[in-house]
């Protein structure tokens, strides 16, 4: 990380708190609302959904603009172990070792497009505020 400066030990006491709490929330819906192995996981695209359009809404929040360490709280932290590219990745291969391309297909695309459309969204709704 050449020019950079190493963060506050506030901020990544934050980013790993906040982590800890996306990861058990998420675990706790992906629980709650389990998908059968060959069934599109709903569950994580919804996760990935709000938690793109959550990301893209922090910047308009007060607090995240006179705190500089709920940033990382928030967003590296609590949305970063919320969302998951790793668990959407997985649900994928899943779906294609099931024989269901066409799911596996629209899975993808539908995380992928959903999340986008969400933080374009939301974007516009902020007046054009989100980073």
């Amino acid at each position: 990380m050449s020019g950079s400066t190493r963060p506050p030990a506030s901020h990544l006491l934050a980013a790993a708190v906040g982590g800890v709490v996306g990861a058990l929330l998420r675990w706790a819906l992906t629980l709650a609302w389990p998908a059968a192995p060959g069934e599109l996981p709903w569950v994580v695209v919804a996760i990935n959904v709000v938690g793109s359009g959550l990301l893209a809404a922090l910047p308009a929040l007060p607090v995240v603009r006179r705190r500089d360490w709920v940033a990382p709280l928030l967003g590296t932290g609590v949305l970063g172990g919320f969302t998951t590219m790793s668990a959407a990745s997985v649900d994928t291969v899943v779906l294609l070792d099931a024989g269901r391309p066409v799911a596996g297909a629209a899975y993808v695309l539908g995380t992928l497009v959903g999340a986008l459309l969400t933080v374009l969204l939301v974007r516009r709704a902020l007046g054009g505020t989100a980073r």
